[in-house]
């Protein structure tokens, strides 16, 4: 019996998806290169790249030019999706392999005070906000209870990516702040993303008990399994590809099982991007190999699939839109309401768990960073109905505002908070030099 084989990818179709990663990553470069000049993270740059060459600016200028290198079919745009998509899969799951555990158990009253607080009061000023809006922004047969739930969400989220790069580019990750931050972002988002099930649920059709339920039991159920199950797996595994490949092979099998782990969380319905971050903290925290067999990874990431990730975000970004007064005005309170939240949420769970005013700025800076989490959140508003074209480029419009925002705020707060023994020693079991954990000085 004979089988009719898989089509190739057409040659022209190729062709063009091998010059857009060309293009993207080429401006993505150099423009982070610039953002590193001008003494912001390479991120704030590689943002910018997506944007310039999307319906922002590209579109506008050289229509003709936009619609050869970018074309709107849905087909070439899904093959940079997917790059994209595992490049920040792979990212989140690098960022978790940093995560300092055992902080987490000796600071936990710390992480639960910062988080709560940092979740809570964005989460109602932001519902506050959408029952305030004009009516003019709530798409038409939508219910408004639905609407400023949605928007309250979207306020509350942190975003993952960003405050991993962020964190990476201005050399952050081994300091305890830095530390903080990561532990209290996965906790905010992974019930950020709990309330986004249920708000897509109740847009859907109706808010039913059994949803709730369903969704805390799959996180609880989540959390058990990568504590009972999985650490023990990920060592054997990570053990046997060292001995049998080296760090070719512990490579290989931290790629596999953050990936899998992305899966699986995708199945249960919850987000991807969380089950990558879990799979990162298992690979750091099951001891299975030394840090440094990662570093191949590491550099790989941050080099390749971090940039493009950032750059085709931008691509489905119009921030045009702005030009009519009453969408820039409800932007600008929007955006009010969303960084006075984050941040005094932060701040205050920051200040009751004895940080200091320092490092409680520094902790509502980087947990004020929303980012492409946000914009991937109002693509869902969009579809669902929830957001007309309006409120979902204000939605993005506080996304990336708050991501210009955090690495200044953070340069500033963390020259003032002086660096510890312990944070030292983190540092280089991560392999930064001295010079490299303090560029932000």
């Amino acid at each position: 019996m004979s089988h009719t084989p898989v089509p190739l990818i057409p040659a022209p179709q190729l062709m063009l998806f091998l010059l857009q990663v060309a293009v993207l990553l080429t401006l993505a470069f150099v423009l982070g290169r610039l953002a590193v000049r001008l003494g912001m993270p390479a991120v704030v740059g590689e943002l910018s790249a997506g944007l310039l060459l999307g319906p922002t600016l590209l579109d506008h200028v050289a229509p003709g030019v936009a619609a050869w290198l970018l074309p709107k079919q849905a087909g070439q745009f899904h093959l940079l999706d997917a790059v994209a998509q595992i490049g920040v899969l792979l990212l989140v799951g690098v960022t978790g392999i940093e995560v300092d555990l055992l902080l987490l158990r000796r600071r936990s009253a710390t992480v639960v005070r910062v988080a709560t607080a940092g979740l809570l009061l964005p989460l109602g000023l932001g519902v506050a906000t959408g029952l305030l809006l004009p009516a003019a922004l709530v798409p038409g047969g939508t219910d408004r209870i639905v609407f400023a739930l949605f928007l309250g969400v979207a306020m509350c989220l942190s975003a993952m990516p960003v405050i991993a790069k962020t964190l990476t580019d201005m050399r952050l990750l081994h300091r305890n702040i830095g530390q903080l931050i990561l532990i209290t972002g996965m906790v905010d988002d992974a019930f950020g993303w709990l309330m986004l099930s249920i708000v897509v649920a109740m847009a859907a059709t109706a808010l039913q008990a059994g949803v709730i339920v369903t969704a805390v039991l799959t996180l609880l159920a989540i959390v058990v399994t990568a504590a009972t199950v999985g650490r023990p797996l990920f060592r054997v595994a990570l053990r046997q590809a060292d001995r049998a490949a080296g760090p070719t092979g512990v490579v290989t099998v931290a790629a596999i099982g953050m990936l899998a782990c992305a899966a699986g969380t995708q199945a249960l319905g919850m987000e991807a991007v969380f089950g990558a971050f879990v799979g990162g903290l298992l690979v750091g925290s099951c001891g299975g190999v030394p840090r440094a067999a990662l570093v191949p990874l590491h550099t790989t990431v941050l080099a390749f699939f971090a940039p493009l990730f950032f750059a085709t975000a931008g691509l489905r970004v119009d921030l045009t839109a702005l030009g009519r007064p009453v969408v820039l005005l409800a932007g600008l309170v929007v955006l009010t309401v969303a960084v006075a939240g984050k941040f005094a949420g932060a701040f205050i769970g920051g200040l009751t768990s004895r940080l200091t005013k320092w490092e409680s700025l520094a902790l509502g800076a980087g947990m004020n960073a929303r980012g492409v989490v946000e914009i991937v959140i109002a693509m869902v508003g969009l579809r669902l109905g929830v957001l007309n074209t309006e409120t979902y480029t204000i939605v993005v419009m506080v996304a990336i505002a708050t991501s210009l925002m955090a690495p200044p705020i953070l340069r500033i707060a963390m020259r003032r908070v002086e660096l510890t023994a312990e944070e030292s020693l983190r540092g280089d079991r991560s392999g930064e030099s001295t010079a490299q954990r303090t560029p932000y000085r």
